[in-house]
């Protein structure tokens, strides 16, 4: 095996996503949030290209841990909006992809409530029907939470609520278990990475900046965000290259 594959297979990309919808007219923040289903069809397309597998963080998991090898990228989907399901699903199995959508449990079938006053746009979050469907197709769903806060700011009691509470939520409407975790604005310290370790996740994922690199803290995982002003060139740069890595 030569240098440069024995380095791929070291390194995995965790992407994040949210929106995979048009921005909406008149929207002023958090637009890079959306990608529209056109570039994100490309942009699994350069995935398939480079040689990567797409992949769900439970399917991952043996690569993060060094236990199999293989160029693969991790696809991951923040709150659970129904264009995951509508716009995101066709692509990612025309591909023979599959992907994570973090799901915050207080808000199944409604809108996000977190951010829809600043916002000023109530977006739809998957109802448990369409987060089955989304399971039953392949995919994988994790925890995002019960209410989707700042987890560093919770007092004891509701860190434990937020966190485990958000487990049972999900695995009590869906029937399956439920092992991936993902930290709402990447707010994580000691103490809330140690709650979700308790709580029986395998792995919890950040917003902080880099590629995850085998034998990594499986709790405080980095990921390469995805906006929707990124080109071709760009997302081949912060999947390939360490240009994401220096910003660690």
């Amino acid at each position: 095996m030569n240098k440069a594959k024995e380095a791929g297979d070291n390194v995995l990309p965790i992407l994040m996503y949210h929106n995979i919808a048009q921005a909406p007219a008149g929207l002023r923040v958090y637009r890079s949030l959306y990608v529209s289903p056109g570039k994100f069809a490309r942009q699994m397309w350069l995935l398939q290209q480079l040689g990567y597998m797409g992949l769900s963080m439970s399917a991952a998991l043996p690569y993060l841990r060094g236990q199999r090898q293989g160029r693969v990228a991790v696809i991951t989907l923040d709150d659970g909006y129904v264009d995951n399901l509508d716009a995101a699903l066709p692509v990612l199995q025309k591909f023979g992809f599959s992907a994570t959508s973090y799901i915050v449990s207080g808000c199944i079938g409604r809108f996000n409530e977190w951010d829809a006053q600043r916002l000023g746009i109530r977006k739809p979050l998957m109802s448990v029907a369409e987060l089955r469907r989304w399971n039953a197709a392949g995919m994988d769903i994790g925890a995002h939470t019960r209410t989707h806060p700042r987890l560093t700011r919770c007092n004891d009691a509701t860190l434990q609520n937020e966190i485990h509470g958000c487990k049972m939520d999900l695995e009590d409407r869906l029937g399956s278990a439920v092992t991936q975790f993902c930290y709402p604005y990447g707010d994580v310290d000691d103490r809330v990475a140690a709650v979700a370790r308790e709580a029986g996740y395998e792995a919890a994922t950040t917003t902080r900046r880099g590629r995850a690199v085998v034998g990594a803290d499986l709790w405080r995982l980095p990921r390469v965000q995805i906006a929707r002003h990124h080109i071709l060139p760009q997302v081949a740069a912060r999947v390939l290259t360490r240009y994401e890595d220096r910003r660690i």
